[in-house]
């Protein structure tokens, strides 16, 4: 039977034993919601306990959740995050830092690229600069429109935890055989299949191109709430099913709604989250409530993103329809 994302799944209609949620950390729990400022919280936690920290930071663009400030302050602001978890981080541990764009005039700044020095400085190891593709979001009118983010993966040590198995996506040419050398005739594959790479975009085309399509949570997406920079849960599962073992602790520090803590306790490990914003943390707990009821709604790992067939009918405005049918245009 096969093991990684590609696996067939089943529907998450499950009934799920109802573990307790937490509302401070205890290291008896296997879910910890906590209402709090992320670096106080932090500067209260216990050193070296979490195998992950995943998180989408603020980006500094003045969303309802955050304060928009200077990029200097900002930076400055992030280090003393960073700071704390370098410390609540596992020897064997990994650290993984979601980041986009601050866009300030017009002018792009690549966050990864400002980052990168701050994890640097205290000694922690870059493994994977990961690209996140994704086809839907703000469209730019002064440049080319944004259509992917940045995975920053650090690793405290080099005795890290890494396991591939687990996210190891199908073949391009399963069935291509050595040609000369001693193993000719045998598959040249390796029979659990390959490596999922650092490009991350299309699911539906891994056979073709080796690429996986993480949709980002737009108005469509089962998983969208109120929140307007929502983690897909797959997208963390990666993550949790490669960086961490059973039972092993994963911490969001700016858990909004809960994605992260989702994703830990599907595979069976503990998940905390820290959010300051009341109403995040009850959609948080809504969510995980709905998990475990086994109705929250969610893209399954591995599903195919939807590709147009080109006959579908869009709106013209203000009424009429036009249908696309083979590049032509029928009214």
């Amino acid at each position: 039977m096969k093991t990684h994302l590609f696996a067939e799944q089943k529907e998450n209609t499950v009934l799920r034993e109802h573990t307790p949620i937490a509302r401070t950390f205890d290291p008896n729990a296997r879910i910890v919601l906590c209402q709090k400022d992320s670096l106080e919280q932090l500067k209260e936690m216990p050193s070296e306990l979490f195998s992950l920290t995943v998180s989408s930071p603020p980006y500094n663009l003045g969303k309802a959740y955050e304060k928009r400030d200077n990029l200097a302050n900002y930076l400055d602001w992030q280090k003393t995050i960073i700071k704390e978890l370098f410390r609540v981080t596992s020897a064997n541990g990994s650290i993984v830092w979601q980041v986009g764009n601050y866009v300030e005039d017009g002018e792009v700044f690549p966050l990864d690229v400002y980052f990168y020095p701050i994890f640097k400085e205290l000694g922690l190891r870059l493994r994977n600069r990961i690209i996140w593709h994704f086809d839907h979001g703000l469209h730019a009118s002064k440049r080319f429109s944004g259509r992917y983010e940045t995975l920053l993966w650090f690793t405290k040590g080099d005795n890290y935890i890494f396991n591939l198995d687990p996210v190891r996506v199908p073949s391009k040419y399963p069935g291509k055989l050595h040609y000369k050398g001693k193993n000719v005739g045998k598959p040249s594959g390796n029979p659990l299949e390959k490596n999922p790479s650092d490009y991350w975009s299309i699911i539906c085309q891994e056979w073709e191109d080796g690429r996986i399509e993480i949709p980002n949570v737009k108005s469509n997406h089962p998983e969208k709430t109120e929140h307007p920079c929502q983690f897909p849960i797959e997208l963390i599962e990666r993550c949790v099913l490669a960086l961490t073992n059973k039972d092993d602790w994963v911490l969001d520090p700016f858990g909004g709604t809960g994605s992260s803590v989702i994703a830990a306790i599907k595979h069976e490990r503990r998940g905390m989250m820290i959010d300051r914003d009341a109403r995040y943390l009850e959609i948080a707990e809504e969510r995980i409530t709905a998990f475990q009821n086994g109705v929250l709604k969610m893209r399954p790992l591995g599903k195919p993103v939807h590709q147009p067939t080109g006959n579908e009918k869009v709106a013209r405005p203000p009424h009429q329809w036009i249908e696309y049918r083979q590049g032509s245009i029928l009214y």
